[in-house]
């Protein structure tokens, strides 16, 4: 049914449960997975404004914090295919720095062609979950592919 999962991971435990499931997921169904991490890019965000007057960004600090960024998303990404690769499953990576997290990921499950995305749902509820909104509830009201999502507190 499904050949090729897009996997989002942020490194947290809703995420990396989401991609174990999808691991075992693509070894059943003889799918491939291609993991993806979005980059939070807080330069350039449509929801944070930075004010003051005469204020100045080191050139340094910025590189600092895309140094940090990138390096934070190649261990995530190589930790999801090491899982893959032990299990037998064909597997890529890819990351790329997006403000808008939702998008990034229905950019990269159309770029790779893949048929599913398969991601965590961190479970928040009621005030938090409205005011913090949620990138899962995003992509599944933006994508154009199936989203299965994988709950936050897994009953097995």
């Amino acid at each position: 049914m499904f050949r090729h999962l897009l996997v989002p991971t942020d490194g947290s435990d809703p995420s990396q449960t989401a991609v174990d499931a999808a691991v075992a997921f693509a070894r059943e169904a003889g799918a491939r997975v291609t993991f993806f991490h979005a980059q939070d890019s807080f330069f350039g965000r449509p929801d944070v404004a930075l004010y003051g007057e005469g204020l100045v960004l080191d050139p340094a600090l910025s590189e600092e914090f895309s140094k940090a960024n990138r390096e934070f998303a190649q261990t995530l990404l190589d930790e999801a295919k090491a899982k893959a690769a032990a299990a037998g499953v064909e597997c890529s990576g890819d990351t790329v720095v997006n403000p808008l997290i939702h998008e990034a990921i229905i950019d990269a499950a159309t770029r790779h062609g893949c048929d599913a995305i398969v991601m965590a749902s961190h479970g928040r509820r009621g005030l938090a979950g409205l005011l913090l909104g949620s990138e899962t509830q995003r992509v599944l009201t933006h994508a154009g592919i199936p989203v299965l999502v994988w709950p936050a507190r897994s009953a097995g």
